[in-house]
């Protein structure tokens, strides 16, 4: 397989499940990075804040600084940065801090934007009020993504953000602004911060509908594990049962 010099890893489903590491992971981004490649993560979970992230990631035992961890939360503040003064939130404290730090203030009262991810205190009242909000047409609706579910240990799937995003949508009837995976805003924000062409990193995830859509839709080559939600790899996409198979 190709050396490539940046490696954009999934993180849920493909380092790891839960609090389960998947076996070999941290063994192959080390042995990258002592080839000289860079490793960037990034996540469609918009949960945790980056310094959560980088916390996780170094007890797991990856190496991990600030600027290498992306979120769709982060992603999501960028996409709004300097086009709405106020959010209402459908989400958790990953999400808020995000949009905080791009100056965003977060208020349930006159908002420009409902900004929804995964929101696992979700109730029929938050659901009400987020949708009063999105019956003004004025009102922008973001979505951080739009997974349908999240892998944990043993394999197991909890729900994701899509089914908060499906219900809103629904009731709203309308269709949100998406900024994660699928979407390629994010794999082409880390391409312009890391100053890499798109041919030259290579998008490793284990969701094919999102992680490797949105690698093939930013120009970049992709290679799906099948460690997490997508067992079986689509016809003419790279794909191996084990994340080692990319020092191979």
């Amino acid at each position: 397989m190709r050396h490539y010099p940046l490696y954009i890893f999934d993180l849920d489903g493909t380092l790891y499940r839960g609090d389960e590491v998947i076996p070999g992971a941290q063994d192959t981004l080390a042995a990258l990075r002592a080839r000289g490649a860079a490793i960037r993560y990034l996540t469609n979970n918009s949960t945790r804040s980056r310094a959560t992230y980088v916390n996780l990631l170094s007890r797991m035992g990856f190496a991990a600084h600030p600027s290498e961890v992306y979120t769709s939360a982060l992603a999501t503040a960028e996409y709004l940065r300097g086009s709405i003064a106020v959010a209402h939130v459908v989400g958790e404290a990953g999400l808020t801090i995000a949009l905080e730090d791009a100056g965003i203030r977060v208020s349930e009262r006159a908002p420009d934007a409902v900004v929804v991810g995964l929101c696992r205190a979700l109730s029929y009242e938050l659901l009400s009020r987020a949708m009063q909000h999105l019956l003004a047409p004025r009102v922008r609706f973001v979505a951080t993504n739009r997974d349908a579910t999240l892998p944990l240990e043993g394999g197991s799937l909890v729900p994701g953000a899509g089914a908060i995003v499906a219900a809103l949508a629904t009731c709203a009837g309308r269709e949100p602004e998406l900024v994660g995976k699928p979407s390629p805003f994010s794999v082409e924000w880390i391409l312009r911060e890391a100053g890499v062409s798109p041919g030259d990193a290579l998008v490793v995830g284990d969701r094919f509908e999102t992680d490797i859509v949105a690698g093939q839709r930013a120009g970049c080559p992709v290679h799906l594990v099948l460690t997490g939600v997508t067992r079986v790899a689509p016809d003419g996409v790279p794909s191996s049962a084990q994340l080692a198979d990319l020092l191979r």
